[in-house]
């Protein structure tokens, strides 16, 4: 596993982007995509159809994408059967292993922007009232969900490393690294 301090030993063109709710994986993907002239698949919009209904063509559309040469997403809906198909056609993965006060901030943070703004995300869907957030409990609470998974990517990754040697994994501990990590890249 590679830290912030080591160099890639190749040019990557099939990325996942690991990490917590509210780390920051839609940004990075977005970052690395115009860095590396990969495509962003923001798996989110793949996922979610009208009123937040899991689209059928889910795993077809993932399907499609990851049979590409050159794609960067986030690493999320492992449950719904994308490990399978990704990860054995990823080269890297970036886990954004952040402390857990910093990836909360973030996401209170953009759960109240959103919320408050009314921000329409994919397939027209709107985040549900900041009030929603503040008495709906359980896995249908974006903040909940953040807590009760915030330990997902410490127990799975041993496995993932073990099971897909193919796979480069970078481990970035916080954002800072992430920036530092970043501007290596760009150095010439």
């Amino acid at each position: 596993m590679l830290s912030a301090d080591d160099l890639l030993p190749f040019q990557p063109e099939r990325v996942l982007i690991a990490g917590v709710t509210g780390a920051g994986k839609t940004t990075l993907a977005a970052r690395l995509a115009e860095l590396w002239s990969l495509e962003h698949v923001e798996i989110d919009s793949l996922f979610h159809g009208l009123n937040w209904t899991p689209r059928p063509e889910f795993l077809d559309d993932v399907r499609a994408f990851a049979a590409t040469e050159r794609w960067v997403t986030e690493w999320q809906y492992t449950s719904k059967g994308t490990d399978e198909i990704m990860t054995p056609r990823a080269q890297l993965v970036i886990w954004l292993d952040y402390p857990f006060p910093l990836v909360r901030r973030r996401l209170l943070r953009r759960t109240w922007k959103r919320r408050a703004l009314r921000t329409t995300l994919w397939n027209g869907n709107v985040e549900p009232s900041l009030w929603h957030a503040l008495t709906v409990r359980g896995d249908e609470n974006i903040l909940d969900w953040q807590k009760n998974t915030r330990y997902k990517w410490n127990e799975r990754m041993p496995r993932i490393a073990a099971g897909f040697p193919h796979l480069t994994i970078v481990r970035l501990k916080h954002s800072r690294e992430t920036e530092r990590w970043l501007r290596a890249l760009t150095r010439p």
